[in-house]
């Protein structure tokens, strides 16, 4: 029985199915399926930072405007952030500035395209809404109308990367 951690808040039907998929070896085939193994183009900061505010622009018009967007090698599934928003807040002359900031976790690179945006949906709805509660939810589906799907694969991805590393 292989430890679920990043699914425990899913059903425990939902659980004995991924844990059969595991043990009959057909979560690399399921992942494979659903999303083809290719690189997507997004690989530095610029390119995450237009990547993001094209969807901003598109989807959150009246949201504050992102002053950085950035790949970042700290962040790591281990501390349980995959991304992170921010405000810092910064002393300029006699003015406060808080200047918005989101972070992704440098995994995101070598993830499929739809996991990247997942996550950039993820980062820009908490511009919104700051706790993961109802509205946030829906405003992650209006970002990303398949957001849940997405979310749920994700996790299933790094159940399967973690797999792999304990089995190398």
């Amino acid at each position: 029985m292989v430890d679920l951690k990043f699914l425990r808040a899913y059903s425990p039907t939902l659980q004995n199915e991924v844990q059969l998929l595991i043990a009959q070896g057909k979560l690399e085939t399921y992942l494979n399926t659903r999303y083809p193994i290719s690189t997507h183009q997004i690989q530095t900061d610029k390119s995450l930072y237009e990547f993001t505010v094209n969807i901003k622009q598109n989807c959150l018009k009246n949201a504050p405007n992102l002053d950085k967007v950035c790949y970042d090698n700290k962040l790591d599934v281990v501390h349980h952030a995959l991304g992170l928003h921010t405000a810092v807040s910064r002393v300029q002359g006699s003015r406060l500035k808080a200047k918005k900031e989101i972070r992704i976790a440098s995994l995101f690179k070598q993830t499929p395209a739809d996991f990247l945006t997942m996550i950039v949906a993820h980062e820009l709805a908490h511009l919104k809404e700051p706790t993961h509660n109802k509205a946030f939810y829906q405003l992650c589906q209006h970002i990303e109308p398949n957001y849940h799907q997405l979310e749920f694969d994700l996790r299933l991805f790094l159940t399967y990367q973690e797999l792999s590393t304990q089995n190398t």
